[in-house]
């Protein structure tokens, strides 16, 4: 299978798409037509129609990357046609009849837990005090700071919305393990990626390492771009 150019980014929840902005300058330096999918993550539902109307708009086979909440938008979305190959990025890998609600509502003990606040009209907010600690320890004081302050209201809808069928069933997959993860544990990761078959692979990263680690995060699209293990 010759090389594919299309990359589609998911971001995931209490984020917007603009932290994928190393990484989209890495893949456009080589080549590569890349989509940042701004889903508002209100319900599941909503998330992977808006991927999905970004995929009908491609003009070729694409690679479908998701980070965080972002890998449940993939694993419905990514049964699209257009869809060759899936990329998980520190990102919940649900089964079938599971959400992301479904995978964190019986963590192992001693493992870390999500300062996720009280809902309030049906969204979550992460604790800002506590928002650099668990989702951003490796990136500059000031910017996890930024991420705190312009968290995006995270749905109930979007965190109780269930996976049909998963497309890592019928399409390739790899993972990237973020190894000082604080929000989903490196052992949740690699359980859910050996679950789905993934090619998988580790860098030293907090949650945010899709900003923190941009390099790493490209080199592992372009494999899956190229299709190599």
């Amino acid at each position: 299978m010759s090389a594919v150019k299309n990359i589609v980014l998911v971001h995931g929840g209490f984020v917007d798409g603009s932290g994928w902005q190393s990484v989209h300058r890495l893949l456009t330096q080589d080549g590569y037509n890349v989509s940042v999918v701004q889903n508002p993550t209100v319900s599941l539902v909503d998330d992977v129609a808006v991927t999905q109307r970004v995929l009908d708009a491609l003009d070729g086979p694409a690679v479908l990357v998701g980070h965080s909440y972002g890998g449940a938008v993939i694993t419905e979305a990514g049964r699209h046609e257009g869809v060759a190959a899936l990329v998980y990025v520190a990102a919940f890998a649900p089964d079938k009849d599971e959400s992301v609600g479904t995978l964190v509502a019986d963590p192992a003990p001693g493992a870390p837990v999500p300062p996720i606040l009280p809902p309030v009209d049906g969204f979550l907010f992460l604790d800002r005090d506590k928002f650099a600690a668990s989702f951003a320890g490796d990136l500059p004081a000031e910017d996890a700071a930024f991420l705190a302050d312009s968290q995006v209201p995270w749905g109930l809808e979007a965190l109780g919305g269930t996976i049909t069928e998963p497309a890592w069933r019928t399409k390739p997959s790899w993972y990237l393990v973020a190894t000082d993860d604080h929000m989903i544990p490196p052992p949740v990761q690699h359980q859910m990626a050996e679950r789905a078959g993934a090619t998988v692979t580790e860098a030293a990263g907090s949650h945010a390492i899709y900003v923190s680690q941009p390099a790493a995060v490209a080199d592992l699209i372009k494999r899956a771009a190229a299709h190599q293990a």
